[in-house]
């Protein structure tokens, strides 16, 4: 299992840029905080998923 957002997901062993897209974070406004720490943007489709990860996707929103 996987945690992504506080959801637990059977996604152990798949790459992580896949899954996030898959939970409709499609364009390139967000952060990845990977097991507490920032992941650069350069890792998102070089990391594979591992069970006891814990992802935190953080999108960025304009307004005023």
């Amino acid at each position: 299992m996987v945690k992504i957002n506080g959801q637990s997901l059977e996604v152990a062993g798949r790459n992580l840029l896949e899954v996030v897209r898959e939970l409709e974070f499609k364009d390139n406004s967000y952060v990845i905080e990977y097991n507490l720490e920032i992941l650069k943007k350069e890792f998102y489709d070089k990391t594979t998923l591992k069970d006891g990860d814990v992802v935190e996707v953080v999108s960025f929103m304009g307004g005023g």
